[in-house]
């Protein structure tokens, strides 16, 4: 059959460009082989976070006494979180089913792959259309170590069905995921390890935002690996023993790989269509998400750009308007904030410190404890810390991290001012409601000389 529009994947970009492209008289054809909803909905933000909530709700009992609230015993009914997660994500899955539903859009089941220039094989029929979308996302990476073969492992995925919590569980990896299913199963009641190639966790931002989440996790009781490499693994299901490079043994029931995610082009059969790949497999994309092929675009996870659910949404915005000959804007000129759901989060949004540095931008440093902030004192959420970075010209702001309480909520006050290009001074002049933590956000800006009150 011949389409105008083949969207390959049902993830955060595919459905929403779908649904609109097929609006405005465009016949759509959506293909998708696994569940539908993509990363987010069915592995990634809507599973994982809601998880997060039990392990939250089991620290605020456990810790409740520092607060004058007693509580004898607190137990985590893993089979009932599971449930709780898996319904969560039906209820998602269910309203992109719906909205798939709609008038000119025709979903079809199975493994697409490229069958020639702008031609996708799905279900055994070969499909033509002018404009072909690759949105088929990403997952994780299986590292090359020793022994791996033959020892049971865990992902971000399968560790979100297991119903008997871990005695022990050693964790690879010390990025988003890795920190967050950390600590989120020691608060299940674990015994938790992580380890880290890179000197600090989150390594990408700046040591004092990664000194936090160490701190933080330390205080939970779980063991931070830092600055070795993982040499060897060995063992069985219940026990595994992890040989690091400095020397040290470790060991668990469970081990979970979090070191990274790779692109899900493999069996794509790209070199059909003439779409070229990197050396990583990600797809090459220009600044309007065109491939090497003309009329085949890609977006969301696949293009190897910040692998966020909000990116992927945003990819979609720009390519419908690019596809409907709209004014619009360009990949680059986003400012892509993003937040860790670690406990406190880190949020965060432009240049860090080291980046501004390395690249030779001036600019002007805020920065104060979190515990600074009189809602945070009262609520006693004191761990964290605010930073934020001013360009000593245009007093715009030039990147901003949070580590603290809804840190991801408070970030978005510095996201809208950064693509609104307007000065700090907005947020200086600006009544904030007191006590409130936004309060923070006021006041690290005013920790800057030319802000500070006189």
């Amino acid at each position: 059959m011949r389409f105008d529009v083949i969207v390959i994947g049902s993830g955060q970009a595919g459905v929403p460009l779908a649904t609109r492209l097929a609006a405005k008289g465009k016949k759509v054809l959506v293909a998708e082989r696994g569940e539908l909803g993509g990363t987010c909905v069915n592995v990634g933000c809507t599973p994982t976070k809601t998880l997060v909530a039990t392990a939250r709700a089991a620290h605020v009992a456990r810790t409740a006494a520092r607060l004058g609230v007693r509580v004898k015993e607190v137990q985590v009914d893993l089979g009932a979180a599971i449930d709780r997660k898996n319904a969560m994500v039906q209820q998602f899955r269910e309203g992109v089913a719906r909205r798939l539903q709609a008038e000119n859009v025709t979903l079809v089941r199975g493994h697409a792959r490229f069958a020639g220039e702008r031609k996708v094989e799905v279900a055994g029929q070969v499909h033509e259309a002018e404009v072909i979308v690759v949105n088929v996302g990403a997952r994780a990476v299986v590292p090359r170590l020793e022994g791996l073969e033959g020892v049971p492992w865990l992902d971000n995925a399968s560790a979100m069905e297991i119903r008997q919590l871990p005695e022990q569980l050693l964790t690879l990896g010390g990025g988003y995921i890795g920190c967050e299913f950390g600590q989120m199963f020691r608060r299940f009641g674990s015994r938790v390890s992580i380890t880290e190639a890179a000197e600090h966790l989150l390594s990408s931002e700046d040591p004092e935002v990664s000194a936090m989440v160490e701190e933080a996790f330390r205080k939970d009781g779980i063991a931070l690996e830092l600055g070795t490499n993982a040499a060897r693994v060995a063992g069985r299901a219940g026990d595994i023993r992890l040989r690091l490079e400095n020397g040290r043994e470790l060991r668990g029931s469970h081990l979970l790989l979090a070191v990274g995610r790779r692109p899900n082009t493999d069996d794509l059969a790209c070199e059909k269509s003439g779409v070229k790949l990197d050396e990583k497999g990600w797809i090459v994309v220009d600044e309007e998400f065109q491939t090497s092929a003309r009329g085949v675009y890609a977006v969301g996870d696949v293009t190897g750009e910040p692998q966020f659910t909000h990116t992927s949404w945003d990819d979609h915005r720009l390519l419908h308007d690019i596809l409907m000959g709209w004014p619009h804007r360009r990949r680059s000129e986003r400012h892509i904030p993003y937040t860790a759901f670690t406990d406190p989060q880190v949020a965060a949004v432009g240049l860090t410190e080291k980046e501004a540095r390395k690249r030779g931008v001036r600019f002007e440093l805020g920065t104060m404890p979190f515990g600074d902030i009189a809602r945070a004192q009262e609520t006693d959420e004191k761990a964290g810390v605010l930073r934020v970075l001013i360009d000593p010209e245009t007093e715009r702001v030039l990147g901003a991290a949070i580590v603290g309480a809804e840190a991801g909520e408070l970030i978005h006050t510095f996201v809208a001012l950064m693509q609104a290009g307007a000065s700090a001074r907005a947020i200086v002049d600006a009544e904030f409601v007191h006590p409130t933590f936004s309060e923070g956000v006021q006041s690290v800006v005013m920790r800057i000389e030319r802000f500070s009150l006189r």
